[in-house]
């Protein structure tokens, strides 16, 4: 198991290759816990997440040879990112496995650095698998994304600069995928800070490290597709199980829902732009019931590597849970004024029609009837309760 000098080892090593992210104090999210919280933005590393450090520090330790040899990883796309930026630093060549489903700006930016991408499988694990082989029959050097001392000695570089940002802090959140973060972190925390608590996000589809300390050891879960990507991992790591089993006071879990809400709320209020991942902390924050109030809290926003297209359906799915976005189906009777009576309605409650939908031949509506679907932007849940009724009271219909 690492220790806490292989971290302040790592943070000399690494210095120079990676930025001393900010930790900004948050008014908005302060009031909003009733804490005093503060986003350590990893997202602003010149790749877009934490990975550039335990990349640095793991081609740092490596024998002139074995960057001779080359080297290949698997990553959904912050790792191959990372590890792709520091490699051609270093002048090492790099070959880079990414499933074939991994968001284009990922795959795109990875190559950008430099490196061959290879697209293969459907997920982490097949791609993961082609890396091993690949290093197997070409001598290269595999560099995993978590489950190595030497990144997990990177990443905890977070909770060294954490201890000087906010000297007092009484909790960090951070979130968990294989745990290179979350060991790293929690490990340099407690070491310095004792009495800190470390609590860990996951995303309730991929809640592997949970899985792992309910059995003791290790548990392959199902794939599962999540807005938390970059934390999609099966399996926690054999490395950095005992850290998390050590240092880490707390996990929780988040639905997709609260995942776009944080992802949104960083968006607006906080002019941040955090993939899921990155947003999970935040959501753990809101929704994981986290004993916060009156604490100087620190969250690590880790990336911020987001898809336009991804984005845009988070931004979707954010703003119908706040209620500032509304999908409903309405029958009206088919004849002339009818849709411009109910158009009215909603002017008149100042809702704005963002696309409506008119369907006289819909399956559903009988003959006279006209089919109504409209896209609402509104002000909250109350005014969707309002619009609805004022819908029904004009006579038409408001489908469930």
């Amino acid at each position: 198991m690492i220790t806490l000098q292989d971290i302040e080892d790592a943070r000399a090593r690494i210095r120079r290759d990676v930025y001393l992210s900010p930790c900004a104090r948050s008014e908005t999210l302060s009031r909003m816990l009733g804490c005093e919280l503060y986003l350590k933005l990893e997202n602003l590393q010149m790749t877009g997440s934490f990975k550039e450090r335990g990349a640095a520090n793991r081609l740092a330790l490596m024998a002139p040879e074995q960057r001779a040899a080359g080297i290949v990883a698997a990553s959904a796309g912050n790792h191959a990112q990372g590890l792709a930026f520091v490699a051609k630093r270093y002048g090492v060549a790099a070959t880079i496995v990414m499933p074939v489903g991994t968001p284009l700006i990922k795959v795109s930016s990875t190559r950008a650095h430099g490196p061959k991408v290879v697209l293969h499988g459907e997920s982490y694990d097949e791609a993961a698998a082609e890396a091993r082989r690949l290093a197997d029959s070409r001598g290269l050097i595999l560099v995993h994304p978590f489950d190595d001392e030497a990144i997990i000695a990177g990443q905890g570089t977070v909770g060294l600069e954490l201890l000087e940002q906010v000297p007092e802090l009484d909790v960090v959140i951070a979130p968990i995928g294989g745990g290179g973060l979350i060991g790293g972190v929690g490990l340099a925390i407690k070491s310095l800070r004792p009495a800190a608590a470390v609590y860990g996000v996951e995303a309730a589809l991929v809640p592997s490290m949970q899985r792992a300390l309910d059995q003791g050891a290790p548990v392959l879960l199902e794939a599962a597709r999540t807005l938390a990507d970059g934390i999609a991992v099966r399996e926690a790591g054999q490395h950095t199980l005992p850290l998390v089993q050590r240092y880490v006071d707390r996990i929780v879990s988040v639905e997709e829902e609260d995942i776009a809400q944080a992802v949104l709320l960083l968006l607006e209020r906080e002019k941040t732009v955090a993939e899921g991942a990155g947003a999970v902390a935040l959501a753990g924050a809101l929704y994981g019931e986290l004993p916060l109030e009156g604490k100087r809290v620190v969250l690590i926003v880790s990336g911020g590597n987001i898809d336009v297209n991804v984005l845009s359906r988070i931004i979707d799915r954010g703003l119908v849970k706040s209620g500032r976005s509304m999908r409903v189906r309405v029958r009206i009777a088919d004849v002339p004024g009818a849709l411009a009576r109910l158009l009215t309605v909603i002017a008149k409650h100042q809702a704005n029609v963002l696309q409506v939908q008119h369907d006289r031949l819909a399956a559903r509506t009988e003959l006279g009837v006209t089919a109504v679907e409209l896209v609402l932007e509104t002000r909250g849940l109350e005014h969707m309760v309002e619009l609805e009724q004022a819908i029904g009271a004009s006579g038409a219909v408001v489908e469930r």
